[in-house]
């Protein structure tokens, strides 16, 4: 039975490593690579080549073509997808179909609903913070002090180190108990007591590692400072009180009008979605929603009606760990940047479905891509190729000239990654550093740009030398930001 839950793609061959959860929930091999594909898709992915189209006729039959061309995939049933820039709405409707074994089409209005998975995070995040507003709860509390439950084991855990994913509280879905549990009903706090059993990865504020657990506990501090369960809260303060119809919380029991099917990749193609009790995504991922009711909650939370401006500024605004390090994830969200264009946006996967959703607030154009498969091509392809025929290509990172002793950074460094521990084998060849790690057959060769930063795709990487011999490399992808320690010398 396929898994793939809140933040965790599980591995198939059509679709690359993805470290976390298998199906029979042992751990997978970590690579840098693998990594790249790891965190939610709130970085733009790799899409079809494509250039910027003015003209709007022109443009709304690019996007149009170019969602048909995704779901002729045999591993796409399906998507609801909306492009909406200012006022224009440029496309908003569903291909595909929502039921494969009923050819059932997928509604072109866009109000097929779909598990949302970790999309979620930025209603439990904007919950926290009209909290806050209220006076109800306050960020810099210790986790301990809001949920004394909770054994944070001698750390002190600001609520603020939970919604950005540098709390270093191990996550569940990288536990290989969990792969036990997913399919069971039992009280939450069994999975309370099986993460505060584990031993934390890292001291908060001193790296950041994707982290569903820091979610969970967010869901339960929402309900203890509230006193209304999550799924009454959400419902109340953001989906009545926005006019958002096709959103609910999921629930595998509960029969919902125009709610998509799920599947999951096989090795002979799509199957039926594994099943997921939706007591354990919860706060995390357990979010169902539409491709136009995303619009609306875009709207609303980057228009205002959702949070007052201070409020705002601090979910949107990436707090650096303690080190003053910067990273790229705010509240529940990512905060990044796309060729000059400032990027807000998070993507989500569970079991049989994938999810897209990203907001360019100097253009103020809105992507979703929601599909009902876990299987590649991912949703983030197709919301890629949307970027390029709206605001233009990405123009590849450009090379300068090598400024730093190679000789100084050659070496093996490890530490915490999300769902394993990272070896990573730094070595040169000529005016290029290599990087081997994991399962990989071939060294990674990324690309230098200047300032002891390197590229390839998605990751940024530097090293730390406080001596002038590197002592640290510092590997930066979206949502996490790794830390891994020179081992001997």
């Amino acid at each position: 039975m396929s898994q793939t839950l809140p933040g965790v793609r599980t591995s198939s061959p059509d679709r690359g490593a993805r470290p976390g959860v298998t199906p029979a929930g042992t751990r997978v091999r970590t690579t840098l690579r693998a990594l790249t594909l790891l965190t939610p898709c709130f970085l733009p992915l790799a899409s079809p080549a494509g250039a910027q189209v003015r003209d709007r006729a022109r443009l709304v039959a690019a996007l149009d073509s170019a969602a048909r061309a995704h779901v002729e995939s045999l591993t796409v049933p399906g998507v609801s997808v909306a492009v909406v820039r200012g006022a224009d709405t440029l496309l908003m409707r569903g291909y595909g179909m929502v039921d494969l074994e009923w050819s059932v089409p997928t509604p072109e209005d866009a109000s097929a609903s779909y598990e949302i998975g970790s999309v979620t995070k930025q209603f439990t995040a904007a919950a926290v913070l009209q909290l806050v507003e209220q006076g109800k709860l306050d960020l810099d509390a210790d986790v301990s002090e809001v949920l004394p439950e909770f054994d944070t084991r001698g750390h002190r855990v600001p609520v603020r180190r939970l919604l950005d994913h540098t709390s270093g509280i191990k996550g569940y879905t990288e536990m290989p108990v969990f792969g036990e549990l997913v399919a069971k009903k039992l009280p939450r706090d069994t999975l309370v007591s099986l993460v505060e059993a584990e031993p934390f990865e890292f001291e908060p504020g001193t790296a950041q590692i994707y982290n569903n657990s820091a979610f969970f506990l967010l869901g339960l501090i929402i309900e203890k400072a509230s006193g209304q369960s999550y799924e009454d809260y959400v419902r109340e303060h953001f989906f009545a009180a926005l006019g958002m119809r096709d959103s609910y919380y999921c629930s595998e029991r509960d029969v919902h009008a125009h709610a998509a099917h799920g599947y999951d990749g096989g090795p002979t193609g799509l199957r039926k979605k594994g099943y997921l009790d939706h007591t354990w995504p919860f706060a995390a991922g357990s979010l169902c929603s539409s491709a136009r009711d995303l619009v609306t909650w875009n709207r609303a939370l980057h228009g205002g009606r959702v949070l007052s401006a201070a409020s705002y500024r601090e979910m949107t605004t990436p707090r650096p760990l303690l080190d003053g390090t910067a990273i790229q994830y705010g509240m529940g969200l990512g905060i990044s940047e796309r060729a000059g264009h400032r990027l807000i946006a998070h993507g989500g996967g569970i079991n049989g479905f994938l999810s897209e959703g990203r907001y360019f607030p100097d253009d103020d154009l809105i992507i979703v891509v929601l599909q009902n498969s876990a299987a590649s091509p991912a949703p983030g392809v197709l919301a890629g190729a949307f970027e390029d025929l709206v605001l233009g290509p990405v123009p590849e990172p450009r090379a300068v000239a090598l400024d730093v002793d190679l000789d100084a950074l050659v070496g093996d460094y490890a530490g915490p990654v999300r769902g394993s521990h990272m070896h990573m084998a730094v070595g040169r060849d000529g005016d290029q550093i290599t990087l081997m790690g994991g399962g990989q057959s071939e060294p990674m060769r990324p690309t230098y740009v200047g300032e002891g930063v390197w590229v390839d795709r998605g990751t940024r990487l530097w090293f730390v030398t406080p001596g002038g011999t590197a002592t640290e490399l510092r590997i930066a992808q979206g949502s996490g930001h790794y830390v891994l320690g020179r081992v001997g010398r």
